[in-house]
């Protein structure tokens, strides 16, 4: 209660969360070991069992269920010289309607020398009304590899809700030796349904994926790329192309189930095809 007006009832801010999560691992003695770890709520980096033929694994998990205009993610990934690294979401984001202000997050991946970098994404879920400005910064070694990307659903399909105001400005930035190999960024704002619907933007998606591949075997990926895309169902449209040494897969479709389901078939032979890795997906992703 205020003390001068006992009758009027004091307000407060609505709580906001300033998460923060920095995760490295290197090579020593042979093995993948932990060497930097800090975390500030709502994040939280977990470590399930290892597997010998797999790299170190790490689970990034968000505890406040989703977020909201005003709240701040940052997190920084590396995987050390040699080092071999898999960042996977415990679930997808939630990025609920905000009263105003954006939800900002900030995402920095580096690989070293002769590293192995892998951050399968569970996905963004844009509720209707959502504000979200992410940049994502990914800086590799010469001869690093990195497979990571993301998945958008435009609104919660399965409450019958579309993404039809807010805002999305989600920007990518891909470095090999500190030079900028490639750029993107999509921007929605306005007349959001106007953008999804046009057959020159998203032409009624619901949902959208990029998967992205540093390293410098991405050119001879190239064809590998392509035919694990043809197993896409035709609900799914997919493309691939290679920009400045980079590969980079997308996904629309109006069924974001499909959509994931195909996603998940390149990813598997992407890692198996163009990192050497075991040609599956981590149980948590599946679930």
């Amino acid at each position: 209660m205020d003390a001068l007006n006992p009758n009027k009832t004091a307000t407060r801010a609505a709580p906001r969360v300033d998460g923060r999560a920095t995760l490295r691992v290197e090579r020593r003695d042979g093995c993948d070991r932990l060497a930097d770890l800090y975390m500030r709520d709502p994040l939280r980096v977990l470590f399930p069992r290892p597997r010998d033929d797999e790299p170190f694994p790490a689970i990034l998990a968000t505890t406040s269920g989703g977020l909201v205009g005003g709240d701040g993610l940052a997190v920084e990934i590396a995987a050390g010289e040699r080092a071999n690294l898999q960042v996977v979401g415990q679930a997808a984001e939630k990025i609920y309607r905000s009263a105003g202000p954006d939800t900002r997050m900030t995402v920095s991946l580096q690989a070293g020398p002769g590293a192995l970098l892998e951050v399968l994404p569970q996905g963004t879920i844009l509720f209707d009304g959502a504000r979200l400005d992410r940049r994502v910064g990914v800086d590799a070694a010469a001869d690093a590899t990195v497979l990571t990307g993301e998945i958008v659903s435009f609104g919660r399909a399965a409450m019958g809700e579309r993404f039809t105001r807010g805002l999305l400005r989600d920007r990518w930035f891909v470095r090999r030796e500190g030079k900028l190999l490639w750029a993107d960024a999509l921007m929605l704002d306005g007349d959001i349904q106007a953008a999804l619907q046009a057959q020159a933007g998203c032409a009624g998606a619901t949902a959208m994926g990029t998967a992205i591949l540093v390293s410098p075997k991405a050119p001879q990926a190239l064809e590998l790329a392509r035919s694990l895309l043809e197993s896409c169902p035709e609900t799914v449209r997919s493309g691939v192309s290679l920009v400045g040494g980079v590969l980079i897969a997308r996904f629309l479709a109006g069924d974001g189930a499909a959509l994931r389901a195909a996603f998940g078939v390149f990813w598997k032979g992407m890692r198996a095809g163009a990192c050497g890795l075991p040609e599956r997906l981590p149980t948590i992703w599946q679930i």
